[in-house]
């Protein structure tokens, strides 16, 4: 296990949480507080609080899923905490996380692992406890609760005897569809999309040159993974394509549609 959530990773940000991540997704076009003008005052809105690290703030998945929504006419209100490496056991001792999970009720609270835990084949007992304990920390603010099914390395997880891209998705599929069971709680199969749209599309580079991190590609496929995941809707044809390319942004839209919705009851959300 190493800092950002990957070997490699050397950046390490300071932790954001509440003010701090509402004004970095205010910087990028979103936001995160109750004056946000996406979601009107008295009107329907979504709220959706990520927990994780670097795989959920590098290229800020949350603003993107917030500007992929808006695109639809969905009002949407996204704050995140998350910190370089930082796993479910760290998010559940932390007493700023269990502030902003009952700071409102959220639609959703996402849970996401540090990268290489879930490919290990033990991840899912010891992602367990604190992801139980977030999850009832959720239900006592009146929010419901997601998994972030990541997706692996590019060259696989060799300490966990998965020497391939392919085995080590294997192994984070498992564990976070194993989760999904015990807490009977949804996921948001990015990870499984992912592998999907390397295998049809090569030539859409999801991956970093670290072979772990996302480009704003991989970024994008997450975003349109929790937008079909969340709304129970296509979000082909949306106008907003993130930092991919047109061309790439309607492959990767037509994908998470048909990797989700055609597979709901699998993954929690029929």
């Amino acid at each position: 296990m190493s800092v950002g959530g990957t070997r490699g990773w050397k950046r390490r940000p300071p932790r954001l949480v509440g003010l701090v991540g509402c004004l970095i997704l205010l910087a990028a076009g979103g936001c995160s507080s109750s004056a946000d003008p996406t979601c009107p005052p008295g009107g329907a809105c979504t709220r959706v609080l990520f927990l994780g690290n670097s795989y959920t703030y590098v290229n800020d998945l949350p603003s993107t899923f917030a500007h992929l929504a808006q695109s639809g006419g969905l009002p949407v209100q996204v704050d995140i905490v998350a910190n370089g490496g930082e796993t479910l056991s760290q998010h559940a001792a932390s007493s700023a996380d269990a502030a902003m999970i009952a700071s409102r009720s959220w639609t959703y609270v996402v849970l996401q692992e540090q990268s290489d835990t879930p490919a290990f084949s033990s991840a899912a007992d010891s992602m367990y406890a604190p992801a139980r304990t977030l999850a009832d920390m959720a239900r006592g603010s009146g929010s419901g609760t997601m998994l972030f099914m990541t997706w692996a390395h590019r060259d696989g997880e060799p300490d966990a005897g998965l020497g391939s891209y392919e085995a080590a998705q294997e192994g984070v599929d498992r564990t976070y569809l194993t989760l999904s069971g015990s807490l009977g709680v949804p996921v948001a199969p990015v990870g499984y999309t992912w592998l999907h749209v390397h295998l049809d599309h090569p030539g859409i580079d999801l991956w970093q040159d670290d072979g772990s991190h996302p480009t704003a590609a991989g970024t994008y496929l997450a975003a349109c993974v929790f937008y079909a995941a969340i709304f129970r809707r296509s979000p082909e044809g949306l106008s907003y394509y993130g930092g991919a390319s047109a061309s790439d942004a309607r492959i990767l839209q037509t994908e998470a549609a048909q990797r989700v919705l055609d597979l709901e009851a699998q993954w929690g959300l029929g």
